[in-house]
């Protein structure tokens, strides 16, 4: 079984006991969150779509850790100008296992 949820701009395509790395949540490690974006429901060569949501389909994940991705570097050189400007970014992520997919399976 699959589900496909919506959360921090991203569409993820997720199965039960998979890790993911999403944008930032706001909540702390070892706690539940529940996903109710969940467009698409699919397993057993049967798959829901919703529009734009799948009714009564929920998703559960349970918060393994806020951890960080590797620095991103922004480097910008204008030739012959001596001009440069160096930058970097690393992006703040929430660790997650995907626990129970619960929804209709064909509608």
């Amino acid at each position: 079984m699959f589900a496909v949820i919506r959360t921090g701009g991203k569409q993820y395509r997720v199965t039960p006991n998979t890790v993911l790395k999403v944008e930032k949540l706001d909540v702390e490690e070892g706690t539940t969150v529940t996903f109710t974006d969940v467009l698409a429901v699919g397993g057993e060569g049967v798959l829901t779509i919703g529009a734009p949501v799948v009714a009564g389909a929920t998703v559960t994940a349970t918060v393994i850790a806020q951890d960080r991705l590797d620095k991103v570097i922004i480097f910008k050189k204008r030739r012959r100008q001596n001009s440069r400007r160096k930058n970097g970014h690393r992006q703040c992520v929430t660790v997650l296992r995907i626990g129970d997919i619960t929804g209709p399976i064909a509608a």
